[in-house]
């Protein structure tokens, strides 16, 4: 099944440069938990789809980025995307381009848990400006 899950993660990313969220939302289990440190505006735990939709709506409205992946780690019912987030502050149009870390989690075929890992230090950078 791990393959499967590496071609459903793919597909999903390419959706996200589409801007294709119901797609996106369509390979989530409904119970599914989001979890990105409460460091950056859009970071904290969220559960359930509609808490996953604020995640995205707050993340969407404070910055536009693509997520460039160099490499999966297929590691059976967990895959590792590894790779960079590119993009820009919407509010000053400041430039980022920091390195992720996704670890997701999958079960009967849709994801139950999203990690997201990145440098925050980098990303707060970029950030700074529309903070003052």
């Amino acid at each position: 099944m791990s393959q499967e899950n590496v071609k459903m993660l793919q597909s999903g990313y390419d959706a996200f440069r589409r801007g294709d969220l119901p797609f996106i939302f369509n390979l989530f289990d409904p119970d599914i938990e989001f979890y990105q440190s409460q460091e950056v505006p859009w970071g904290g735990q969220y559960k359930g789809l509609d808490q996953v939709k604020e995640f995205f709506h707050k993340l969407t409205t404070t910055i536009e980025s693509q997520v460039e992946l160099d490499h999966f780690v297929d590691a059976g019912d967990r895959v590792v995307a590894v790779g960079h987030t590119r993009g820009k502050v919407r509010a000053t149009g400041k430039a980022f381009n920091v390195p992720a870390v996704h670890v997701w989690t999958l079960k009967d075929g849709k994801a139950i848990r999203f990690e997201a890992y990145i440098d925050h230090p980098s990303m707060l950078q970029a950030l700074q400006s529309q903070r003052s």
